[in-house]
Order: C-alpha cells, then sequence, then structure tokens
C-alpha cells in the first residue's frame, strides 16, 4: 500500500439535512445528497418499472410462453452477478408457475463470455422455444441470428453497453440501450431481471392467471438477497435505486431470510448474517462465488444459490470456499509473476507505461482480471492482464483507474489498428478482450499510446480521499455504529473515510503482514486499535513515530463483545489538499 496524496472532500451541507446528524449530514452533502428522500430507503422508492423500455413487451412474451407452456432455457454469465441473475430468474419464474425451465453457463474455458453462436448450439440440443439472456446479451448478434436458425426465440436482459447495431431478439430489455428512459442506468444484470420479474407478476396478476391456477402470488422481496450480492458483486454505482435494492436485500439476510447458498457461504467465512453489510457480498460472498467461474465451472455455484436444503448448501459452500483458496494461491503466485515484469519494465525506461499490458504463458484464464485489478493498485494505472487462450490467441482482462474509460481506450486502439484486437467489450473500469499472440507487443505499444492520448497525467498520481478529520470524541463505537447503519456504502457512494495524525503507541505484527495498531489522537487523551492489511511492516511507522492515515471506522466483533477499530486505507503522504 503506497502512500497517497490525500484530497478532502468539500460540500456544503444542504438545508434540507439539518435534520441529520451533523455527521451524517455533512457525509451525505459531500455524495451529492440533498435531501432525506435520497437517502430512504424504502421500496416504493424504487423507479418505475414500466420506463423500462420494451419491459412490457418482454413480459408479454414471458405470459405468452407460460400460458402455452414453452420451454425455455436461461443464459447467463459466469461471474457473480450472471449466477444471481440465472438464480433470481430461475426461483422467480418457477415462483410463478413455470415448470419447464433450465439454465446454461458458458464455460469461460470453451466459449467466452455471452450468447455465442456455440452456446446457443449447445442449448438447441435440447429444443427449447425460448432463450432468455441475463448479464449477457446486448452485444450478441451473432448469436441471437443462430438461434433464429434453430427456431428458437430470444429475450434479452443486460446491462452492458450496446454496440451500434441491436440484436435482433423478441425483446431487449436494458437500461442503457438507445432510447431508454429509465433513470437508473447503474442497474446491475440482477437488477434487470429482478424488474422483469415484477412486470410479469403485473401481467398474471392482472390477467387473473394466480386465481385461475391456484398459484400463490410470488412475493418477489423475498428474492432480493440474489439482487443485493449481485450488484454489490458486480460494482456497478450504487445511485439511490441500487442502494434501495442492496439495502432491502441486506435486511433479509439480517433477519435470516436469505436463501440458504448465501447464508451458507457467510457462515463458512466466519461472518455472522445478522451483521451482514454490503462489503460483505463484495468480498466475503461474492469471490467465493466467483471462483466456481474463475476455475471451474459457474453452474456449481449457482447450484449453492438454487436449492432450499440448508445441508446441501453447505456443502456447496465449503467446496466453493476450497476453490477461493485456489484461486487466491493462484492469484498470489501470479501477482509475483506480475511484479517481476513491471520491475523489468522500470528497468527498460525512466518509468513504466501508462497503460500497462502484461502477459505469462503460465498465467490462468480465470485469474488474471484479479492480477489486473492488484497491480493496478500498486502502481496507480490501467492494467491488463492476458493469459494464453491456446497456442495462437491471448485472452485479456482490464482494469482501469479514475479518468480513463476502459471500454472506450479499448475501441480507440481498434481503431487506430484495425485487426489486432479479435474482440473487446466491458465497462469504463474493467474490460475483456483477446488477440493474437502476434500482436502482443504491438499492442502493449498501442495501449500505452491511447492512454497518454486520453488520460492527464495527474490522474497517475494516487490520491485518497477524505471526509476530512474527526474530533477524537467521535472516534467512538456509536459513530460507526451510526455510519454503518447509513448506508450500503459501494462504488460511486464509498464509505466514509476520515484523515488524521496519531501517535504510535502500540504496534503488532500479524501473519507477516498487517499491523495491529494502538493509536493516540493529537488531540484526544484515549488511545484507539488500528488496523491495516497486506503491507511491509518494514516501510510502517513504530512506537513514538507519527502516523499520518486515512482509515473508515470499524467495528470488531469478538467474543460477543464489540469495540471500535480504525481500518486503515493508506498513509498520507505531506501535500494535500482540499477538493
Amino acid at each position: 500500500m503506497s502512500t497517497r496524496r490525500l484530497i478532502r472532500r468539500q460540500a456544503p451541507p444542504a438545508a434540507a439535512l439539518n435534520t441529520l446528524h451533523p455527521l451524517l449530514a455533512r457525509v451525505f452533502a459531500a455524495r451529492g445528497i440533498a435531501s432525506p428522500q435520497e437517502v430512504d430507503y424504502s421500496l416504493n422508492h424504487l423507479a418505475d418499472v414500466w420506463q423500462l423500455k420494451n419491459i412490457r413487451s418482454a413480459a408479454e412474451h414471458l405470459q405468452q410462453a407460460l400460458e402455452q407452456n414453452r420451454s425455455i432455457v436461461i443464459i447467463g454469465d459466469y461471474d457473480a452477478d450472471g449466477a444471481t441473475s440465472t438464480a433470481l430468474a430461475m426461483r422467480g419464474l418457477r415462483a410463478m408457475g413455470f415448470h419447464r425451465l433450465a439454465y446454461l453457463i458458458p464455460n469461460r474455458f470453451d466459449f467466452g463470455y455471452g450468447l455465442s453462436p456455440e452456446i446457443v448450439d449447445v442449448a438447441a440440443s435440447d429444443q427449447p422455444d425460448l432463450i432468455i439472456t441475463v448479464d449477457n446479451g446486448i452485444a450478441s448478434n451473432p448469436g441471437v441470428a443462430r438461434a433464429r436458425e434453430h427456431g428458437i426465440d430470444v429475450i434479452i436482459t443486460d446491462h452492458h453497453l450496446p454496440g451500434s447495431e441491436l440484436p435482433e431478439a423478441l425483446a431487449i430489455v436494458n437500461p442503457n440501450q438507445p432510447g431508454d428512459p429509465f433513470p437508473s442506468k447503474a442497474l446491475a444484470g440482477v437488477g434487470v431481471m429482478f424488474y422483469l420479474l415484477i412486470a410479469l407478476r403485473y401481467l398474471l396478476r392482472e390477467s387473473g392467471w394466480f386465481a385461475r391456477n391456484a398459484v400463490a402470488e410470488p412475493n418477489l422481496a423475498r428474492f432480493l438477497d440474489l439482487v443485493a450480492l449481485g450488484t454489490v458483486a458486480d460494482v456497478v454505482p450504487l445511485d439511490h435505486n441500487n442502494r434501495i435494492l442492496i439495502e432491502q436485500g441486506l435486511r433479509r439476510i439480517r433477519a435470516g431470510q436469505a436463501c440458504p447458498g448465501i447464508l451458507a457461504l457467510l457462515k463458512v467465512a466466519g461472518k455472522d448474517p445478522a451483521a451482514a453489510r454490503a462489503s460483505d457480498m463484495g468480498f466475503i460472498v461474492g469471490p467465493r462465488l466467483n471462483a466456481a467461474g474463475r476455475l471451474e465451472d459457474m453452474s456449481f455455484g449457482i447450484e449453492c444459490l438454487l436449492t432450499d436444503d440448508p445441508e446441501q448448501a453447505e456443502r456447496y459452500a465449503s467446496e466453493l470456499d476450497n476453490l477461493n483458496r485456489e484461486r487466491r494461491q493462484i492469484e498470489a503466485d501470479m501477482q509475483q509473476q506480475a511484479l517481476q515484469i513491471c520491475s523489468t519494465l522500470r528497468l527498460q525506461q525512466d518509468a513504466l507505461p501508462w497503460g500497462v499490458a502484461l502477459h505469462h504463458d503460465d498465467w490462468h484464464q480465470g485469474v488474471v482480471g484479479l492480477v489486473a485489478s492488484r497491480i493496478k493498485e500498486r502502481y496507480h494505472r490501467p492494467v491488463i492482464a492476458f493469459a494464453a487462450a491456446d497456442d495462437r490467441t491471448l485472452k485479456g482482462s482490464a482494469r482501469s483507474i479514475p479518468g480513463l474509460h476502459m471500454r472506450d481506450a479499448l475501441e480507440r486502439v481498434h481503431s487506430q489498428n484495425p485487426g489486432m484486437i479479435e474482440k473487446f467489450g466491458g465497462h469504463a473500469m474493467a474490460a475483456g478482450l483477446s488477440l493474437p499472440r502476434r500482436h502482443f507487443e504491438d499492442f502493449r505499444q498501442a495501449f500505452d499510446t491511447a492512454v497518454r492520448e486520453m488520460l492527464p497525467e495527474t490522474a497517475l498520481d494516487p490520491v485518497v480521499i477524505s471526509d476530512g478529520t474527526l474530533d477524537s470524541a467521535d472516534l467512538a463505537l456509536q459513530t460507526a455504529a451510526l455510519l454503518q447503519d447509513c448506508g450500503p456504502w459501494g462504488q460511486a457512494f464509498p464509505e466514509p473515510t476520515f484523515d488524521g495524525k496519531f501517535t504510535v503507541q502500540g504496534r503488532r505484527i500479524l501473519r507477516e503482514r498487517h499491523i495491529k495498531y494502538s493509536l493516540l489522537p493529537h488531540d484526544g487523551s484515549q488511545p484507539v486499535e488500528a488496523i491495516v492489511f497486506n503491507i511491509d511492516p518494514a516501510e510502517w511507522p513504530d512506537i513514538g513515530d507519527t502516523l499520518h492515515i486515512a482509515y473508515t471506522l470499524g467495528i470488531n466483533r469478538y467474543q460477543g463483545m464489540e469495540s471500535l477499530q480504525l481500518m486503515i486505507v493508506s498513509r498520507i503522504g505531506d501535500d494535500s489538499e482540499n477538493g
């Protein structure tokens, strides 16, 4: 963890927030909140379902499929959003009376991402009448065309950015497609599927389907645990709409009302579901679920989310935990190799490239995205890590930093170097691509050039953004509980981070990579506990030294007791400024 320059958020509290706790008012105002309604997470504040373009048409086609007992296959993605979207589709449609349901997840090593013609051929062997994509499909023009050749209809639910030409599907539900007025463009794939289920339930209710067929009308809110998990794990921006979905899902998890698989995944990690937070979905449950898609087959993770048998869920969760341990070891080895490559690059020139592209023949395809993320965090550069798909092709996973839209950067490389990249897609902060092995060195130079053209040099300076300092009186368990209870926090709605100077009173090294500190605030008399993870202890201050840090307020739970613990985000350099 490198030393970072500090920027403090500056935002005058909105008058409408005066009824809130002063610290909350300050934190919310700094995140653009202007009224208490924007932090009211009641379900009745969700954006209107009928604002989603084509959602009525998609729901009508599903209603017709139910009435005609058509067979359906759900085709998802091999990440946590795809897994939760698939499990939600299966659970939600079953609850409304669908019986001829199956799902299919492309194996990332054999088929790659999305509704490809090859995965359609696999699905066609069971002769389904309808394919529903979840968390993919918006760019699957060849796949939809292949489905039509087989006589299979397709409904697309997705949230990724579309290309210049949309697939010729029965209906496309995607808030990011052209002409869609839905106010929340940040829905994850699982959120889009949740909205489609809401629309379908409405049509079935209005037509009298539930009453005629003696089917209990489902309470779709009971599936919000899946929506919360998929939304957080996909790292989409937490706008008001997403925060509602996440908070409502977390409330069900904390009440023990989640599906057995989510409860088991928390349990195997030693986390109490009653204290579950959004960060647990992103850093504990999500990675264990993703491990199946990275190393094996995501179907294993989906079965964990689909089972209603707690004992079976625990067996699945244990296997997923084992896979995640294996994934961490693979990632650690790959990260060391990547750091060695970066050291070589640094020897070759005065500084690292602005855009870093790395490749190693022994790297695992399913883990290169995590390696790219770790190297990005270490060097604060956009990074693409490549693994060998076969003797001819490399597959890469890209991670960006604020200021650079990764998909746009790849588009620039592609437009300036036709034929260099075979295919690519993704978001602002993450993307995937494949290219012929023979083009790697040329691509490395082209990517660096594109980043230099698109990114101001100041963006390469790592910073930490703080909500300011806290009085020593606010360094209390009650303050930590207040801030945790007023989440969810996450992407684009960051957890409150503060900064301050402390004197080190105690220091204990844990597992050679972490430090447990006892710190005395410069304006206080009572020390506080703090912890920092995954650092080189030799580079961190010792007893008697001054430590300037950015931190969040955590709650340490041990043997039934709770205490305040500062979670150190970064050390602060000498040059700071107000934002």
